[in-house]
């Protein structure tokens, strides 16, 4: 797994990109490469915690319910005046349904989300769906 890291002038920020391999164990390999890099941002140890969870809600919720491939980008940039990082989780769309899924074991990951960010939301695209947050720096 490859992170590419991007200046990105336009946000004010660093933007770090990590493909999310279409595997079982590719949320947890993806947030030990995620909590690296939150860890070079100096974020506050709650913070970098729901950065955290909210990565792996949302890539979780690709893997389940998307097509590959998906790639997850953040960013750490201000928003009206205080500093965030932007999750965004980019996948090709939702998948053709599959089994039921037990609503004791899935469905709070968006409630989650939510809770955490600032703001939150869906971008649909010709090639699929974008899903994001910020969640604040501190």
């Amino acid at each position: 797994m490859t992170v590419t890291q991007l200046d990105v002038a336009s946000r004010a920020g660093v933007e770090y990109v990590f493909p999310l391999p279409y595997a079982p164990r590719a949320v947890s390999a993806v947030r030990r490469r995620v909590g690296a890099v939150l860890a070079t941002l100096g974020l506050p140890a709650d913070a970098a915690d729901n950065v955290l969870l909210v990565v792996s809600e949302l890539l979780t919720n690709a893997l389940v319910h998307a097509l590959p491939p998906a790639t997850l980008r953040l960013t750490s940039v201000l928003v009206e005046g205080r500093g965030v990082v932007r999750v965004e989780v980019t996948d090709n769309g939702p998948a053709a349904p599959g089994r039921p899924v037990d609503p004791d074991e899935h469905g709070r990951g968006l409630g989650i989300v939510t809770m955490l960010s600032a703001r939150c939301g869906v971008q649909m695209h010709p090639g699929g769906t974008c899903r994001w947050a910020e969640v604040p720096a501190g």
